[in-house]
This record gives C-alpha cells, structure tokens and sequence, in this order.
C-alpha cells in the first residue's frame, strides 16, 4: 500500500482527477489495528483501478481513495503488514463511499467510543456505506445497520445478530445491497463487493474490466452463496466411509444409493448413515448432491454442454432438477451461473 494513502485531507487536491466538473468520488476506508489486510487492500486495488479501466473504456469516472485512522501513521493488520494511514477526517467532509473493513481487532475497535462516535457522524453524510466481513460490527455498534438486512462472513453471523438484534442478519450471501447500506463476507468477498459498486457507478464494461487485470472471475452476483465457491470437503476418518465419498467423487453421475454405498462399507444402511453424518458433516444423500452440484458447476465454467446433457452426466436426471438445486444450494440459476464464470467453451456433446 502505497504511502500515498497516509496523512491526507478530505478536500481533493488541484491536481484530483474529475469527472466533467465533478471531482472523483471520495472513497474512505478506515483503518484500525488489527484489520485483516485483505478487506483493505482487495477493495483498495479495485477503486484504484477504476480510473485506468473507465478510461482505456472512454468513460470518465474514478475515485480518490483514502486510508485513514483514529491513530494515523502505520496501522499493523493482524497478519502483521503494515498500512500507512491518515487520520480521519472531520465528520462533515463530503464522503461518497464510507467503508469498513473487518478483522480480529474489530472487537477493540468497537468499543472505542471516539472511532465508533466519528462513524455515527460520518455515516449520514456519505452517499453509502459499506461494511467487509466483521466490519459489520462497526456499522451495528454506530447504529447504522439497524433495522437492514446485511451480510458478514458466515463464522460471526450468529454473533452480529446475538450482539445487535434489531439487525436483520442474513449469513448466506457473498453481498447485500439494503438501500445505500452494502455489506459482504469475508475477506475476497470484498473484492466482490467493490467490483459491485464499480458497477453501480460506472457500469459492467468497467467492473469486468477491472475484473479481468485482477486475474479473477469476473464478479460473483451478490445472491451467490458464501458456500458456492469450492470448499474443502470433510474427510471421514474411517476408511471405509473415505471409500465411499471417493467413490461419488470419482463418478458423480452414477446412482449412489445409500444403500448401495453401505453395502460398499460393509455397514447396515442406518448405521453408515449415523457413522458418515457424524464424520463428514452431512447425510449421504447430501454429500452426493453437493459432488454432483460441484461437477455440474465445472461443466458449465468449461463446456458448452446445454443443461440436459450436463444434468445426465452429473447424476441430476433432468434439467430441471439441476436447475432446482442450483437455485437451492446456490441461491442463482444455472444459465445465470454460466453467464458469470464461463471460460472459453469448448464443443457440445451428447450425453
């Protein structure tokens, strides 16, 4: 992070780019110690960019990024990097977008009543407010958030709603947009979310754009689930049930009864169904959909295969019922999931 962010007004300077005769948008990240870098930084290169890419695009908009803090100078994150900052700026400053970042020092930053004061006063007089990951904490304690349904990372939803219940909690998607109030997950969900408000100022061409230098998917659809990326999957710790899961793994689009699988573990159908629950996580008929959803997923990214010919192969029957689980799971339709992630299709075949 560029020293450039530190030590800075909110008044931009002659030099500040504009936009016809509109300065470029103040974008005000604050910063507090013990921030995940990554909520500041993910964000920070995305807004940075957008100048370069609406230009390159012969679109005028950008933004004036600003790094600051109730402390200013270095800001140690809580993986030890350190940020340059300035320090807050008076809270009537004309701000565009306020955001706050997450991390492990949110819970000392929340209880300082001089920051959490600074942010009650500035939120009101910013077009927008975002919150990355834990952030959210900040906005629930300066009251923003009550009565808006927001996100935050999945680990501390149930705790932002314990902490602040007039704040509808809702842990499932990547981002939410309630009013001029946005919040996202955790951590690369930020970059999401910032490539979501590029997109809302200055279209999709800038957003993809932005996107395609960053060398990520162009940016998930906020209704995505937080679980819709590929995650890690539990491991059985008995042999006989990693068989199993190896087994769905390695064909998806075959019939995997439970029974069928049992029998493979040498185990009575109630008594795999108890033993593989308690070691992975999930039923066996769960476990099959979730491999199932995951190949149809890499099908869509890297085929031109229509839906019928992808729901034989991976074990859903009918499109229908690959669409039906997709809007289940991953909260978006499969056509719309392809439109987001498709690499460059290869040629049909049949099933």
């Amino acid at each position: 992070m560029s020293g450039s962010v530190g030590d800075v007004s909110l008044t931009p300077p002659d030099h500040a780019r504009t936009m016809g005769d509109v300065a470029d948008r103040t974008l005000v990240i604050v910063g507090y110690p013990g921030l995940q870098s990554l909520d500041v930084t993910g964000p920070f290169e995305v807004f940075a960019g957008a100048r370069r890419a609406a230009t390159s695009l012969g679109i005028d908009g950008g933004y004036d990024v600003r790094l600051v803090a109730a402390d200013p100078g270095p800001v140690t994150s809580e993986s030890g990097l350190a940020l340059a900052a300035g320090p807050l700026p008076v809270p009537r400053s004309r701000i565009d977008t306020l955001l706050l970042p997450g991390g492990g020092g949110v819970e000392a930053a929340r209880h300082d009543p001089g920051l959490i004061d600074w942010v009650r006063r500035a939120a009101p007089r910013a077009r927008r407010v975002a919150t990355v990951c834990s952030g959210a904490f900040l906005a629930a304690e300066a009251g923003i958030l009550d009565g808006r349904r927001v996100t935050t990372h999945w680990a501390r939803a149930a705790q932002l709603a314990s902490d602040y219940p007039s704040v509808v909690v809702d842990a499932d998607p990547i981002y939410v947009r309630d009013g001029t109030v946005w919040s996202s997950a955790g951590v690369t969900a930020g970059i999401d979310l910032a490539l979501a408000l590029v997109e809302d100022d200055l279209g999709t061409d800038v957003a993809q754009l932005i996107a395609r230098w960053l060398v990520m998917f162009l940016h998930r659809p906020g209704g995505q689930s937080q679980f819709a990326t590929p995650v890690w999957v539990r491991r059985a710790v008995r042999s006989p049930v990693r068989d199993a899961q190896a087994r769905v793994e390695a064909v998806p689009g075959d019939d995997h009864p439970v029974a069928a699988l049992a029998a493979s573990a040498a185990m009575s159908e109630r008594h795999f169904t108890r033993v593989f629950a308690a070691e992975v996580g999930e039923t066996p008929s769960r476990f099959v959909e979730r491999v199932r959803t995951e190949a149809a997923r890499r099908e869509l990214e890297s085929t031109a295969d229509t839906l019928d010919v992808i729901a034989v192969r991976c074990g859903f029957g009918t499109a229908e019922t690959l669409r039906r689980t997709f809007r289940r799971r991953l909260h978006t339709s499969p056509d719309a999931y392809r439109r987001r992630f498709a690499t460059a299709p290869t040629t049909r075949s049949t099933p």
